[in-house]
Formats: C-alpha cells, structure tokens, sequence
C-alpha cells in the first residue's frame, strides 16, 4: 500500500493527537463526583440509625446560626493572621483569636492555588482539577452542587459584594450584588474600598441571612511588592477594623434574635516569598480560618491553637451551621469544635449526616468500597449510633449513655478523617493504564516517522506499508491477541477506575487494532532503513572525519536535556540542567580558546593541512569535503586568533571565565524549582524593606549599565530615547514605592506610577518606530545592509528598556548580565573562533532558557509576575496585559533570539565579500559533519 507524504503526515498527526489526549487523559487526576441526576431537588437526608426502635429524628436540623456573614480576603497566609504581622497589624483579629469567642484553623488549600479553584472547594467541598487553572481567566458558571445554591433552594437571601468571578460562578444566586475585576493588581485601594462602601447601610438592614465580601487589595499588593511590603501592613490594619465593624453589628443584632450569628474569616490561597500564588509551597497553601460567634465563648483558661484542617471542611461547616444539606461532591468534614457545645444527640446527629455524605460518594468513586477502612469504620460507628439511640430513648441519662456516646462521637470523627482521606486520594491518583496507552501510541509514531523521513522527503515523497504480506498478518495478529489479553486482566483486576477499561469494547479494540499496526510497519520500515544505512556506510570517508568536542556538547547536552523531561522530577528542578550545561559549554569554551591559543603560538595548528578546491574552484563536498572545511575552520580559526593583538587576546582568553563566574552569580540572586525555592537569596535580601538603599543603588548602577552596553550601535536620537526612557523605569520604580528617590516623602507618596510608566512607553514605541524605519528603508536604499543592522539593533534597544520597565528592580542586574554575557560571547568567543551558525544558534538557545531561570522563573505557575502586565494600565484591558505578562516571562529568551537576529545579520553582512547563496552554503557546509 503506497501513502503520499501528506497524507501519511497528517495520519501522523491524528494519531499523535489521539495517543496525547489518552495520556493526558489518565495523568491529570479525575475528580471525585457523585452520580445522581437530582441536582436541582432535594434529596431526604438520611434518618438517624436505629436498631428496632423508631425514631423522630428524620429532617434535618434546624440552623445553628441566624446570620453568616462571610469575609474572605485573597491570599491571607496563615502568619498574616496567627503570626507576628497579625499581632502587629491586627490587634482585634488576635484578640478574638486568643481570648475571644472564636475557632481557629490553619486551613490547607490544594494546589492550584488560584483563586476560582479556591472558590469551588470553599463552597462544594471538593477538590478541583488543574484545568481550573485556564478557567480561572474567564469562570463559567458552577454546575457542581454546592452551599450557595443549596442556600437558594432553602430561601436564604444572599448579597455578594467583591471579587467578580463569585459573580460569573454563581449567576443569579444574590440578591444583591456588585462585583470588581480581579485582574487589575496595580489597584489595592479602590478594588477593597468598593466593597467596604456596602457595610455601612447592609450591616443596619435585616434583609439578609447570608453576606460574602471577597477583598482583593492583600492579593494585589503580594503581585506587586511581595509579603514583605509596607503595604501589607497598612492593607492588615484595613481589615482587621472591617472585621471589627461586622463584629461588632452583629453582636448587636444577637440581642434581637434567637439564634446566635457567625462570621467566618478566610483566605483562599496564601501567598509565596515572591507575591505569588499558583503551586504547592506551604506558604502558598496555608490559610487562616477564624469562626467567630457568640456560641464559642470559651471558659477562663481555655487556650486555643490553631488547629490543621482542610478548606474543603468549610463546605460542610457552612451547610450544617445553616441547616442545609452537605453538597453531594464534598469530601471535607464538618469542624467539630463548631458543634462541640451542643447535646450528644445533636453531635451524633451532625457526624451520621457527615459520614452518611462521604460514604456515598466512596461508593459511587471506588470499585472496591467494601474494603476500604472507612467504610468499615462508618458501618460501626452507625451501628453503634443506632445502640446509643435504642438506649438513649429507654434511659435518658444514665453514666453508660455518656461512655458510649463518647465511644460513637470518636468512631464517627475517625470515620470521617478516614473516608476524606481516601477520598482525597481518589483525585490524587494517576491511570497508570491509559497513561501507558497513550505513551504507546506516541512512541509508535514518533519512531515511524524518524525511520520514514528519508522516503517521504525523497523524489517520490511517497512511502510503500507491506500490509498484506505474511510476516506483517502474523505479527499483526499475534501483537492484536496479546494486547486483548493485557487489557482484559487489566480491567478485571485493577482496584480502581481506569478510564481506558470504561470505554466501549469496540473503542478499545480500535486502539488496540491501532497499536498492532503501528508496530508492524514500524518492523517492517527498520530493515529497509537499516539496509540504506549500511549502503551509505560503503562510500569511503577519510579518517579526520569526526566532530569536534563543542559538537559533541551540544549534540548530547540538547538530546540528554529533551530525555531529562520524561521524569517529573527533572521537569520541577529543570533549571538545574540549564545551569549545568551552560557552565559546561563555559569550560569547554575555555579549553577551544586555550587551544586555538597554544596553536597559534606553535604556528600550523594541522601540519600544513590544505584544501583542494573541486571543478572550477567550488567549495568541496561529501565527507571528504565536511572533513577539509573542519579542518579549515580550526587553522582559520587559529589564524584569526593569532592576528589578535596582546590586548584583545587576553580578552578572548578571559571571556569564557568571566561569562561563568556571571552565571554562578546570578545563581545566588533567585532560588527557584520545588526543592530550593524557600530558601534565603540575595533577591529577598534585597526585596526586604530593611535594604531598599541598598536596592536603589544596584538599580540605579544596572540602568546605567543597561544604557552603556546598548547605546554603542544605535543612533543619536535612539541614544536620547533610551536614555530618557531608563530615567523614566526608575522614577516609576520610586514612584510605587521599589526604591527610594530624593523628591519622595515617606510611604504616603507611593502612587500607581502610571504616568511615568506611560513616559517610558512612548520611548519604547518611538525607538521601536526608528528601529522598523531603518529596516524598511534599508529595502528600498542603496544603503540596505547598514540600515538593516542598525534597524534590528534599534529593535533590539526597545526591547530591552521595556524589558527594564518590566522587571522587578532586584532583577535589573539579570538584564546586565544578560547584556554583558551577549557582548562577551559575541566580540570576544563567536567571532574569534569562527563559530557556525547552528552553533550560535544553539548555544542562544542554551542562555536564552538558562537566563529565563535566573529571573526567578520555574515550571510553577507561582513564579509567573502577574503584575508585569499591569504596569502603565489603569484599568484591566486583556490584550495588553497577556503580552505585557507574557513578555516579562520571557524575557530571557526573547532577548537571546533577539540578539540572534542581529548577530546573524551583523554577520551576513560582514562576510559581503562572497555572493549571498554561496555565503550561506559555505557557512552551512560543515554541518553534515558534526550535526
């Protein structure tokens, strides 16, 4: 069967599609959900247990608490409320913490750590998945069950004040409402003052049962200066007397009404050591959660610490606080000290509903529930439940009643920790089955189209599948009965739910007809291949054919790094296999120069090696050819080194050193990855408030760096703008308060820094304009190949000051660093050593990812700077803020293609002397040879 090229390409690609989808399909976690089709009515709760006695106990219980007026302020880490900054900054919120009516937990949140997953488990009580994490820039509507909508059912009358996304999850469930966009971080003054406003007239009002505010400011001030900030003292104060003042109303509202009210104090996410929030860090997990109502009046001498608990716990908390059914997908249990005062039979009563919740959805979600330990305790505990009713009903009181309720009350509790548990694991836990098929799948592709390269690249760009010859029908068939027999144990044996085994007998079976096939054509291309191999190897090669030791650097460093991928491991740490090879390719710079040094000063470097031109004088080709033109590239480059002048050797000498000592540096100035990101770097030091002089003087010395590195090539005007425009990135940096300026009083003459970021822009969009001037001048001038330069370093030039408006001021000396490595290697390293362009081209490649990590970035969300894309806005428009985040990402890499560009022409241009084709031909010629 013969195939086109296209069309096997885009069978390729279907199939590569579909084995990524498979895979992606058992490696991100399932959430837990329940089964029933009655979302939109009430279930009955279940009846109290009872062992031959009847029981009245069939509805649920009443509310616990009239009023609930829930406070939830973005990324309120644990020690903002129970640590020194909460004992400083909130006195009121400590007092109530340790003295008060109050409840106290450390809630942990599980990652991602954004805000809209945060929201979903506060209010359904599950966890959400990671692609909540794309969801969280634009959230659909909640669909999942969950306390808001139960409160809705029951006629609570709900008013939402704060952050917009609780707005879009839960369309037309408040009463009242008015939501403020989450995304415009540069404000944390008016996005909480717009909230506050309500208190005064709703606080007086009896139209409500339940009231949300969500305060964005403590957020946007952790994106824009870090935990660290003064402004993160002011913005406690603010809230701790928010807090005061709904205390305070709803104490006197208790006086009126019989049931007591609750006020619920939380946090979302946390926040890391950089402002960020996204992973796994305790400081991005750990919340603070404060119950506070009059019912938890403590006695003289009761301490309280903060308890550990989950923040999928507040769902249940909430539903039984307001008498409303636990949502079904919850896997929290109810916080027990919140029930603690009431009678035994309430408490029990509270725990079956519980325990009764989470064992259905164990059932609905785990093959094998019968087994599974918490099960088995909540079968117990019911059946004890039932014995302490049939006694309760015949003896009121009695010693034996209250032994062994309190023997039912700890079953229950470990029923529930144990059923949560292993629910949590559900969602934790990988389909190892449907993972390997769709890793198959890929694999099976991937090696068919190295082996099918050359025939679909060839003249007849077509490729020949023996479908029906006999070792292809018999290797077809076998392949086919052992995958039917693997997927038939697999999914009869495995204990939990495998996504693979659920689907249709004849989906399965179309993979596996797929599997088999890719195999045996992929049997049947390797000898063909094999045997093109070996007639190649018959023409003869000269012996000094071989790659030289930077080759081999590359060749192994990029394809060790692409395997380094497959384990998640190397993935969390990555930025340690760029600081390897780079301080690798360092050293082995080094020893090129050294040699090349040495062989100068001992004259022919090969013996008086030649190269002898082929008809009418054209470059040789073939091995023969990639061996002289290597050989060529050392004695040229040998030769060039020797012309050098003492000065100028000692420089090529020395850039190597001096570009690794500048990486190791840079290593100390942000720990980033999972294993290394807590701990102390110059970055924080410099971030701290306690060393801002410290910090204007390095800014001030690295925007003056900037300037002297970049100017050289460009033109008087550009020169001025550029100028100019990094004046303008250090007054904005003064102006929000990064760094100190003589004309700034204190913290009171922090403002947005609108104005002066918008200065700097018109800067960088008029060097940005003269650059693209000269490019499109440089088409249609006869003076094209110097216009052309100076066009793209002018570019070059406008990226690098919006680059400095963007990064954060301890960051600025990663921008020099930068610079000065792109100097160092280009004047002293490329040029010299007549380096090609695919090695040029792969060693930017190496820095521009190995700088990326120097910035402080990592594969974790939490390193992203949203605030970048909200420098110069005043409101939050999408576009503009996806590049300015985006930019600011990458700026490493960005930067390193961008000198690239401008190397390569720089380059192209200094080579005039040969015509254009012949230039890149010769340029290429040795790539054969070594790549």
């Amino acid at each position: 069967m013969r195939l086109g090229s296209g069309t096997f390409a885009a069978c390729c690609v279907a199939i590569e599609v579909l084995g990524v989808a498979i895979f992606l399909r058992g490696f991100f976690p399932v959430p837990v959900r329940s089964s029933s089709r009655t979302e939109h009515r009430a279930e009955p709760p279940a009846p109290e247990p009872s062992t031959g006695a009847s029981s009245n106990w069939t509805k649920l219980p009443p509310p616990l608490f009239s009023k609930v007026v829930v406070v939830l302020i973005d990324a309120l880490r644990d020690d903002f409320v129970f640590g020194s900054k909460g004992v400083k900054f909130m006195p009121y919120t400590t007092y109530l913490v340790e003295k008060g009516a109050s409840h106290s937990f450390v809630a942990e949140a599980k990652p991602p750590t954004v805000t809209m997953p945060r929201i979903k488990a506060l209010m359904t009580g599950s966890l959400p998945g990671f692609g909540d994490v794309v969801r969280n820039l634009n959230s659909p509507a909640l669909l999942e069950d969950n306390v808001i909508r139960q409160a809705k059912a029951a006629g609570k009358r709900i008013i939402f004040y704060g952050d917009e996304t609780w707005v879009k999850l839960f369309p037309k469930h408040f009463v009242e409402y008015d939501g403020t966009t989450s995304f415009f971080v540069s404000d944390y003054t008016e996005v909480d003052d717009n909230v506050t406003r309500h208190l005064e007239k709703v606080l007086t009002r009896e139209d409500w049962d339940v009231l949300i505010l969500h305060y964005l400011g403590l957020d946007h001030i952790g994106h824009l200066s870090g935990p660290d900030s003064p402004l993160i003292g002011h913005k406690l104060r603010e809230m701790d007397s928010v807090l005061m003042k709904i205390h305070m109303a709803l104490l006197s509202k208790e006086r009126e009404a019989l049931l007591p009210g609750l006020l619920v104090l939380c946090g979302d996410h946390g926040m890391s050591e950089s402002g960020s929030h996204g992973a796994s860090s305790l400081e991005e997990v750990n919340t603070a959660l404060v119950l506070i109502s009059s019912a938890f009046e403590r006695k003289p001498g009761d301490i309280r610490h903060p308890k550990h608990v989950q923040q999928t716990d507040l769902a249940a908390t909430l539903a039984i606080g307001l008498g409303l059914p636990i949502p079904k997908n919850s896997v929290g249990r109810l916080l027990f000290p919140v029930v603690e005062g009431k009678p035994m039979r309430e408490q029990l009563r509270f725990l079956h509903l519980n325990t009764v919740q989470l064992s259905k959805l164990l059932q609905e979600n785990v093959p094998l529930y019968e087994k599974d330990p918490g099960f088995e305790q909540f079968k117990m505990s019911e059946r004890l439940h039932g014995n302490w009713i049939k006694l309760y009903l015949e003896e009121n009181s009695s010693e034996v009643l209250l032994n062994l309720g309190t023997k039912v009350l700890r079953q229950y509790l470990n029923a529930l920790q144990t059923l949560s548990l292993s629910l949590s694991r559900q969602v934790a836990q990988y389909d190892i089955y449907s993972m390997a098929v769709g890793t198959t799948l890929v694999l099976e592709v991937l090696a068919l189209l190295l082996l099918s390269v050359p025939k679909a690249l060839g003249p007849a760009a077509e490729l020949d599948m023996p479908l029906s010859s006999p070792l292809f029908s018999l290797l077809f068939y076998l392949t086919l009965l052992v995958l039917s027999a693997v997927h038939v144990v697999v999914c009869t044996s495995t204990e939990s739910a495998c996504y693979f085994c659920s689907v249709s007998w004849l989906a399965a079976g179309g993979a596996m007809l797929l599997m088999s096939a890719l195999l045996c054509a992929l049997v049947s291309a390797l000898p063909k291949t094999v045997v093109g191999v070996k007639h190649v190897g018959k023409s003869p090669a000269p012996s000094s054919s071989r790659w030289s030791e930077l080759d081999l650097l590359i060749l192994l460093g990029t394809t060790g790094h692409v395997l380094s991928l497959g384990a998640s491991s190397f993935i969390e740490e990555e930025h340690q296999t760029w600081y390897f090879l780079v301080s690798t390719l360092c050293l082995a710079l080094c020893q090129e120069v050294y040699r090349n040094h040495f062989l100068s000063s001992d004259g022919d470097p090969r013996g008086g090696l030649h190269t002898e031109p082929g008809p009418e004088g054209t470059t040789p080709v073939g091995a023969k050819g990639c061996a002289l033109l290597e050989d060529d590239r050392t004695r040229a480059a040998a030769s060039a080194f020797k012309r050098l002048g003492g000065a100028d050797q000692r420089m090529v000498l020395a850039s190597p050193w001096a570009v690794l000592c500048c990486c190791r540096l840079l290593r100390a100035l942000n720990q980033t990855g999972v294993q290394g990101a807590h701990r102390p770097d110059l970055g924080h030091w410099l971030t701290s408030s306690d060393h801002k002089a410290a910090l204007s003087v390095l800014a001030a010395l690295s925007l003056l760096a900037v300037f002297l590195l970049v100017q050289r090539r460009c033109s008087p005007m550009s020169k001025v703008a550029l100028a100019l425009g990094l004046l303008g990135v250090y007054c904005y940096r003064a102006a929000i308060g990064n760094v100190m300026s003589p004309w700034q009083r204190g913290n009171s003459d922090i403002s947005k820094g609108i104005v002066e970021a918008r200065f700097v822009y018109v800067f960088v969009l008029g060097i940005l304009f003269t650059g693209t001037k000269d490019l499109l001048r440089s088409q249609v001038s006869a003076a094209g190949v110097p216009a052309r330069t100076v066009g793209l370093w002018e570019i070059h030039s406008g990226l690098v000051l919006l680059a400095a408006l963007l990064l954060r001021p301890h960051n600025l000396p990663v921008l020099v660093s930068s610079l000065l490595v792109q100097t160092l290697m280009a004047k002293c390293v490329w040029k010299p050593l007549n380096h090609g362009v695919a090695e040029v081209t792969v060693m930017h490649y190496w820095f521009g990812q190995a700088f990326f990590y120097f910035q402080g970035n990592s594969n974790n969300i939490a390193t992203v700077d949203v605030s970048a894309g909200f420098v110069g806005l005043e409101h939050y428009v999408e576009v503009p803020a996806a590049f300015l985040t985006t930019f600011a990402t990458y700026v490493g890499p960005i930067l390193w293609a961008s000198h690239l560009v401008n190397y390569l022409s720089s380059e192209s241009s200094r080579r005039k002397g040969l015509p254009v084709g012949q230039r890149w031909v010769s340029v290429c010629a040795v790539r054969p040879c070594s790549l």
